[in-house]
Protein backbone atom coordinates (compact mmCIF):
# COMPACT_ATOMS: atom_id res chain seq x y z
CA UNK A 1 0.00 0.00 0.00
CA UNK A 2 2.48 2.59 0.79
CA UNK A 3 4.84 1.21 -2.25
CA UNK A 4 1.24 2.44 -4.43
CA UNK A 5 0.71 5.56 -2.21
CA UNK A 6 4.59 6.80 -3.12
CA UNK A 7 4.17 5.87 -6.76
CA UNK A 8 1.51 7.69 -6.98
CA UNK A 9 3.03 10.99 -5.21
CA UNK A 10 5.62 10.56 -7.68
CA UNK A 11 3.94 10.47 -11.04
CA UNK A 12 1.61 13.82 -9.75
CA UNK A 13 5.10 15.38 -8.93
CA UNK A 14 6.25 14.50 -12.20
CA UNK A 15 2.85 15.23 -13.96
CA UNK A 16 2.49 19.20 -12.11
CA UNK A 17 6.43 19.51 -13.28
CA UNK A 18 6.21 18.72 -16.62
CA UNK A 19 3.11 20.84 -16.94
CA UNK A 20 3.31 24.01 -19.45
CA UNK A 21 2.51 27.37 -18.04
CA UNK A 22 0.86 29.81 -20.60
CA UNK A 23 0.49 33.08 -20.77
CA UNK A 24 -2.19 34.02 -23.10
CA UNK A 25 -5.83 33.05 -23.90
CA UNK A 26 -6.30 33.34 -27.47
CA UNK A 27 -9.78 34.09 -29.52
CA UNK A 28 -9.80 32.74 -33.02
CA UNK A 29 -12.57 34.82 -34.86
CA UNK A 30 -14.95 33.24 -37.33
CA UNK A 31 -13.44 35.72 -39.67
CA UNK A 32 -10.10 34.27 -39.34
CA UNK A 33 -8.52 37.22 -37.04
CA UNK A 34 -7.57 37.01 -33.62
CA UNK A 35 -7.19 38.24 -29.92
CA UNK A 36 -5.14 37.62 -27.37
CA UNK A 37 -5.29 38.35 -23.77
CA UNK A 38 -3.03 37.90 -20.55
CA UNK A 39 -4.38 35.39 -18.09
CA UNK A 40 -3.03 37.23 -15.37
CA UNK A 41 -6.07 38.14 -13.66
CA UNK A 42 -7.61 36.11 -15.93
CA UNK A 43 -11.59 35.75 -15.20
CA UNK A 44 -14.08 34.62 -17.66
CA UNK A 45 -17.82 35.18 -17.52
CA UNK A 46 -20.64 33.93 -20.53
CA UNK A 47 -24.37 34.99 -20.98
CA UNK A 48 -26.26 33.45 -23.97
CA UNK A 49 -24.66 36.04 -26.27
CA UNK A 50 -21.31 37.21 -24.88
CA UNK A 51 -18.15 36.23 -23.38
CA UNK A 52 -16.88 39.23 -21.15
CA UNK A 53 -12.69 38.91 -20.69
CA UNK A 54 -11.15 40.31 -17.44
CA UNK A 55 -7.94 40.63 -16.64
CA UNK A 56 -5.51 43.08 -14.72
CA UNK A 57 -5.66 45.01 -18.32
CA UNK A 58 -9.49 45.90 -18.17
CA UNK A 59 -12.62 44.42 -19.89
CA UNK A 60 -13.57 43.11 -23.19
CA UNK A 61 -16.36 41.53 -24.26
CA UNK A 62 -16.78 39.20 -27.56
CA UNK A 63 -20.02 37.95 -28.97
CA UNK A 64 -20.22 33.85 -28.58
CA UNK A 65 -21.13 33.88 -32.19
CA UNK A 66 -17.80 35.43 -32.95
CA UNK A 67 -15.53 33.14 -31.40
CA UNK A 68 -14.74 29.75 -33.85
CA UNK A 69 -12.01 28.54 -31.20
CA UNK A 70 -10.26 29.25 -28.12
CA UNK A 71 -6.79 27.93 -26.87
CA UNK A 72 -3.92 29.12 -24.35
CA UNK A 73 -0.66 29.92 -25.92
CA UNK A 74 3.00 31.61 -24.89
CA UNK A 75 2.07 33.19 -27.80
CA UNK A 76 1.30 37.04 -27.56
CA UNK A 77 -0.28 37.63 -30.74
CA UNK A 78 -2.46 40.02 -31.08
CA UNK A 79 -3.24 42.19 -28.14
CA UNK A 80 -6.59 44.11 -27.29
CA UNK A 81 -6.83 47.26 -29.19
CA UNK A 82 -8.64 44.79 -31.85
CA UNK A 83 -11.48 44.08 -29.80
CA UNK A 84 -15.21 44.20 -31.19
CA UNK A 85 -17.07 47.21 -30.02
CA UNK A 86 -13.58 49.31 -29.70
CA UNK A 87 -15.17 51.75 -32.37
CA UNK A 88 -12.29 54.16 -31.58
CA UNK A 89 -9.42 51.90 -30.95
CA UNK A 90 -8.16 53.39 -27.73
CA UNK A 91 -8.00 49.46 -26.11
CA UNK A 92 -11.11 49.97 -24.14
CA UNK A 93 -15.42 49.27 -24.96
CA UNK A 94 -17.15 51.94 -23.25
CA UNK A 95 -19.36 54.67 -23.59
CA UNK A 96 -16.87 56.63 -25.84
CA UNK A 97 -17.54 54.02 -28.40
CA UNK A 98 -21.13 54.02 -28.19
CA UNK A 99 -21.41 57.79 -29.09
CA UNK A 100 -18.82 57.38 -31.60
CA UNK A 101 -20.89 54.53 -33.35
CA UNK A 102 -23.74 56.64 -33.18
CA UNK A 103 -22.57 59.54 -34.86
CA UNK A 104 -21.26 57.10 -37.79
CA UNK A 105 -24.88 55.91 -38.15
CA UNK A 106 -26.86 58.83 -37.62
CA UNK A 107 -24.50 61.46 -39.41
CA UNK A 108 -23.97 58.56 -42.50
CA UNK A 109 -20.43 57.90 -42.01
CA UNK A 110 -19.54 61.22 -40.79
CA UNK A 111 -17.15 60.32 -38.23
CA UNK A 112 -13.96 58.12 -38.65
CA UNK A 113 -14.58 54.60 -37.06
CA UNK A 114 -12.63 51.02 -36.95
CA UNK A 115 -15.46 49.53 -39.49
CA UNK A 116 -14.52 45.91 -38.54
CA UNK A 117 -14.95 46.40 -34.51
CA UNK A 118 -17.89 48.65 -35.06
CA UNK A 119 -19.72 45.56 -36.72
CA UNK A 120 -20.63 44.42 -33.46
CA UNK A 121 -23.03 42.04 -34.33
CA UNK A 122 -20.83 40.17 -37.17
CA UNK A 123 -23.45 40.41 -40.08
CA UNK A 124 -20.90 42.77 -41.98
CA UNK A 125 -23.18 45.35 -41.93
CA UNK A 126 -22.74 48.56 -39.52
CA UNK A 127 -26.09 50.19 -38.46
CA UNK A 128 -28.45 50.56 -35.36
CA UNK A 129 -28.19 46.59 -34.34
CA UNK A 130 -24.50 47.30 -34.20
CA UNK A 131 -25.58 49.76 -31.57
CA UNK A 132 -28.10 48.17 -29.65
CA UNK A 133 -25.82 45.69 -29.17
CA UNK A 134 -22.59 47.55 -28.15
CA UNK A 135 -25.07 49.33 -25.48
CA UNK A 136 -26.10 46.09 -24.25
CA UNK A 137 -22.05 45.41 -23.62
CA UNK A 138 -20.81 48.50 -21.77
CA UNK A 139 -24.34 48.13 -19.60
CA UNK A 140 -23.35 44.77 -18.64
CA UNK A 141 -19.76 45.87 -17.66
CA UNK A 142 -20.45 48.92 -16.02
CA UNK A 143 -22.53 46.42 -13.14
Amino acid sequence: MKKTIITMLIALVALFASAETYNYLKFTKTNGSTVTYSVEGLKLTYDDTNVTITNVDGTATLPLAQVQDMEFTNDAGTTPGSQIGDVNDDGYVNITDVTMLISYVMDNNAVTINLTNADVSGDNTVNITDVTMLINIVMSNAE
